[in-house]
C-alpha cells in the first residue's frame, strides 16, 4: 500500500524546517513570523526572544485564533507570563516549544480545521 501525506489545499503548510529557515509551501522563510491557515505575517519576533514585548503577544491576540503554538527557536524557553497577558486575557491557549516541534504541531492541527497560529523564532 502506497502512503501519502494528504495536505489541505489552499492552507498554509509547514513543508520543511532547517538549522536557519522555516519552508511554507515550499517557500523558505529564514526570518521569524507567524503562521496561519490563510496567511503568513513576516516580521513578528524579528528581533529575536529577549526582544519580545507585550505588545508583539497583543499582536497575536488580534488575530482570533483558539489556540497558539510559540516556536521558541532552536531549543525550547519560556516568556515571562506577564508577556501572554493579552493571549490570556483573550481566553486563548498557548503552547511553547521549540520552532521544530512547534510547526510539527501546526501542521497537525491545521490539517484538523483547529483555528490554531504559530509565533516562529528563527534563532
Amino acid at each position: 500500500m502506497k502512503l501519502h501525506q494528504d495536505l489541505p489545499a489552499g492552507q498554509n503548510t509547514v513543508t520543511a524546517i532547517g538549522d536557519d529557515y522555516v519552508a511554507v509551501n515550499g517557500e523558505r522563510h529564514a526570518n521569524s513570523f507567524l503562521l496561519l491557515p490563510q496567511r503568513l505575517e513576516e516580521g513578528w519576533g524579528r528581533a529575536g526572544f529577549e526582544a519580545l514585548t507585550e505588545a508583539d503577544f497583543a499582536r497575536i491576540a488580534e488575530l482570533g485564533c483558539e489556540v497558539v503554538l510559540f516556536g521558541t527557536g532552536r531549543r525550547q524557553r519560556f516568556p515571562p507570563p506577564a508577556l501572554l497577558q493579552p493571549l490570556m486575557q483573550a481566553r486563548i491557549g498557548v503552547e511553547v516549544m521549540d520552532t521544530a516541534a512547534a510547526c510539527r504541531t501546526y501542521n497537525i492541527l491545521m490539517a484538523e480545521g483547529r483555528n490554531v497560529a504559530a509565533a516562529l523564532l528563527l534563532d
